[in-house]
């Protein structure tokens, strides 16, 4: 039986690096999302400004405006396997801007936003009532594991 394995590739593209959350931690809350896969897991994790989060957002979704995390699942070619499942961005300001608006600790916060990402990465979706409760009852069983409680429901502008 093959161990679980999580590899991240966390990228910082943000200036401003004080009081962001530690390696440590996005392995943590990767490693608890993907515990139930006996395989290697890779996942690349970049951290952006607004600016790029925007231009992002308006990019691939034609939503003119920042939004706190977006996911991008890697499909390998027909006949190759790979470990990699996606990339997670997630916008510093808009993350910590929340977490004051919704008064929840920030790392809190940082920890929901990953796995509300995986779960993209791994197809849970919240475009219909039903996809959006199971995909929150997840996010909370998840965010318990982690020692964190819900923090707030995810809405995407």
């Amino acid at each position: 039986m093959i161990n679980n394995q999580v590899i991240i590739d966390l990228q910082l593209a943000c200036k401003n690096l004080h009081g962001l959350p530690n390696r440590k931690m996005f392995q943590a809350w990767a490693s608890a999302i993907f515990a139930v896969y006996k395989k290697k897991i890779e996942l690349t994790v970049r951290i952006v400004d607004i600016k790029e989060m925007h231009y992002l957002n308006w990019y691939y979704l034609k939503k003119d405006c920042p939004t706190n995390v977006l996911s991008f699942p890697f499909t390998p070619p027909l006949g190759m396997k790979s470990p990699l499942l996606g990339d997670i961005v997630l916008c510093r300001q808009v993350i910590e801007y929340e977490s004051k608006k919704k008064n929840v600790p920030d790392r809190s916060h940082w920890a929901h936003m990953i796995i509300h990402g995986s779960l993209h990465l791994l197809g849970y979706n919240h475009i219909r009532d039903e996809e959006a409760m199971l995909m929150q009852r997840v996010e909370r069983n998840i965010l318990q594991q982690c020692g964190y409680r819900m923090c707030c429901h995810v809405t995407h502008r």
